[in-house]
């Protein structure tokens, strides 16, 4: 675990973590991606790759030898044992990687996106969490649009993630995201400029 301040940012799917991030990331603020650092572990020749496809076979394998996410989505969606398997292999290669990641880091604050950070408790690890959050209807119609799902489809996904009511209930701080981009420039400098603050900077 870093010695430096290390917020916990986190919030569902389409409510702008990656908008609000990029935000940050202008501010000079080293940012650290839980998604990234699970794609980071099963590139092509990591022992993460070697082991998922020990465990679930070749078939998760694409022509070019890079992992098949949508093949091994459909493999362990539903099924316990199997999901359990991979998150066995996964997980502690990417909370390695996420730990040796914040050790390099020499800012006096940095931003941890953890999309899955409630759900996870990983809130545990982190100093302080801030939340992305914007009306459910927003989040619903931002992923229809970006992804080309349905709305039951998305709605199916949100149903396995943290309701918004529980990701505010572990909320330090909250960016209200229901607007365009220009909106996020004035509670990102002002967190900015808290988190420097409590950073002893």
């Amino acid at each position: 675990m870093s010695s430096r301040l290390v917020v916990g940012l986190t919030g569902g799917i389409g409510s702008g973590k990656s908008a609000v991030t990029r935000e940050f990331e202008g501010l000079g603020v080293p940012v650290v991606d839980a998604d990234i650092a699970a794609r980071e572990v099963v590139l092509p020749g990591t022992p993460g790759l070697l082991e998922v496809v020990d465990a679930f076979g070749q078939d998760v394998l694409g022509p070019d030898g890079t992992l098949d996410r949508a093949r091994l989505r459909q493999l362990v969606f539903e099924h316990d044992d199997k999901r359990k398997k991979l998150e066995s292999i996964l997980h502690p290669k990417i909370r390695d990687l996420i730990r040796n990641n914040l050790d390099a880091i020499s800012a006096p604050y940095c931003i941890l996106c953890v999309p899955l950070l409630v759900e996870r408790g990983g809130y545990e690890n982190v100093d302080r969490v801030l939340v992305i959050d914007c009306p459910v209807e927003t989040q619903i119609e931002r992923v229809m649009a970006r992804d080309d799902l349905t709305r039951p489809q998305v709605e199916a996904i949100m149903r396995n993630q943290a309701t918004r009511e529980q990701r505010l209930e572990v909320a330090d701080d909250v960016v209200q995201n229901a607007g365009d981009l220009e909106a996020l420039k004035a509670p990102v400098a002002a967190l900015h400029d808290k988190y420097t603050d409590l950073a002893g900077q």
